[in-house]
């Protein structure tokens, strides 16, 4: 039987609790950056569809501010997605590391793939921000971060499954030993 105690039990968790905490960390960093270096990631878009102006945009301005516009999404998407999804998979795995009738190996396991699935996916929209005004679409950019986009979000989705499984059966299963 594995230790009631809180510090043991979080340990089988440190995985996702660190991922989740990076994934909370990037989604301040880009904060700070909208708050200290606006202009600069602006200009840095700019200057990637500027580069191909006539060949992506066919020289409409028009749609290249489009694209620059939604690419400013894509990064302010980037910097909620971390900070909200960080902090719930960061908030899951400290759940998932209280609970004691659940395998340590499966409550670290589904804990990871939270963080890892948090990180991803806030790491896609930042990659789909950056991409996006040298190829001229966002959507072609996240088509060509798909590989990155789906499998993260899955790790999400499966994850939360899982702890949800995992916290009715502990509180609303069959009575613990030490009940």
């Amino acid at each position: 039987m594995m230790s009631n105690d809180l510090a043991v039990r979080l340990r089988a968790v440190r995985g996702g609790l660190v991922l989740s905490l990076l994934t909370i960390l990037l989604g301040f960093v880009l904060g700070g950056l909208f708050g200290g270096a606006e202009d600069w990631l602006k200009d840095g878009l700019r200057a990637s569809a500027e580069a191909v102006r006539d060949t992506a945009y066919g020289g409409d301005a028009s749609k290249m501010q489009t694209v620059l516009d939604k690419s400013w999404t894509y990064y302010q998407r980037a910097h909620l997605h971390g900070c909200a999804i960080g902090t719930a998979a960061l908030a899951t795995s400290l759940l998932l590391g209280m609970l004691v009738d659940s395998p340590a190996a499966l409550r670290g396991l589904v804990s990871t793939a939270l963080g890892a699935g948090g990180f991803g996916y806030s790491l896609f929209w930042l990659l789909a921000a950056r991409r996006a005004p040298g190829l001229g679409s966002t959507g072609t950019a996240k088509d060509s971060l798909e590989w990155l986009a789906v499998p993260t979000a899955g790790l999400l989705l499966v994850g939360t499954a899982v702890a949800i499984v995992l916290v009715v059966r502990e509180f609303y299963g069959r009575p613990s030993i030490s009940e």
